[in-house]
């Protein structure tokens, strides 16, 4: 089965298995998740849904047209597409939806995450790392830095040699120095369901972001 659901990171802590192993966990948040709407290649080009997550108190009118649009009063504050090799669309008595498997899903559900998931399933985890600002390529790329004697009081963590001589004549596009780190979308594969709850998820591991930061979650 297909599954897909938006999140918010929540906590993270750690438990043990039955041979007594400790790993960590982390605990998604999946409420409310909302079917917003679908996208269909015979009008769209290409098969997706819309998915919209999280409350909040003022939304922007465009938002709130497709909200209403989809029969859905909550007020969300992310709005995501999230694109499917292909899907089944569904009408009962003039409510469109989507088939997955057995399970119907109509524009304006709320989805719960004992519906799309269960326990063992492999997910893909998807969100904005941690911003760590201006760093140097120590941090950055992990460089080994300078020699720490012979006079090089000043190059412990300096990167070195940045280009050639007179040919090129310049440096070369890509060349790992220092800059802005983090801040990225990161997907983070293979992460196993512990436990699914009513209100979301425990996965073995640690995914993106910081406490409290959206995730897109996948199967």
């Amino acid at each position: 089965m297909k599954g897909f659901i938006l999140g918010e990171k929540s906590e993270q802590s750690q438990i043990f298995d039955e041979t007594g192993e400790r790993y960590p966990v982390t605990f998604i948040k999946t409420t409310s998740c909302y079917l917003v709407s679908c996208k269909w290649p015979e009008q769209h080009g290409y098969s997706a849904v819309q998915l919209g997550f999280g409350r909040i108190k003022n939304i922007k009118k465009s938002v709130k047209g497709q909200l209403t649009k989809a029969g859905i009063k909550t007020p969300l504050r992310f709005l995501r597409e999230i694109r499917l090799d292909s899907i089944k669309p569904i009408d009962d008595k003039g409510k469109k939806g989507l088939l997955i498997g057995e399970t119907k899903l109509f524009i304006g559900d709320e989805i719960k995450p004992a519906v799309l998931f269960k326990n063992n399933d492999s997910v893909s985890v998807t969100g904005t790392s941690k911003g760590k600002g201006f760093q140097g390529v120590v941090k950055r790329h992990g460089f080994a830095g300078g020699p720490r004697t012979h006079g090089q009081s000043d190059r412990e963590r300096a990167p070195g040699s940045i280009g050639q001589t007179t040919t090129p004549g310049r440096v070369l596009k890509g060349k790992r120095m220092a800059g802005r780190m983090g801040g990225e979308r990161v997907t983070v594969k293979g992460l196993k369901i512990v436990e699914v709850k009513d209100d979301g998820f425990l996965v073995k591991g640690l995914v993106p972001g910081a406490k409290g930061s959206l995730l897109e979650i996948r199967n």
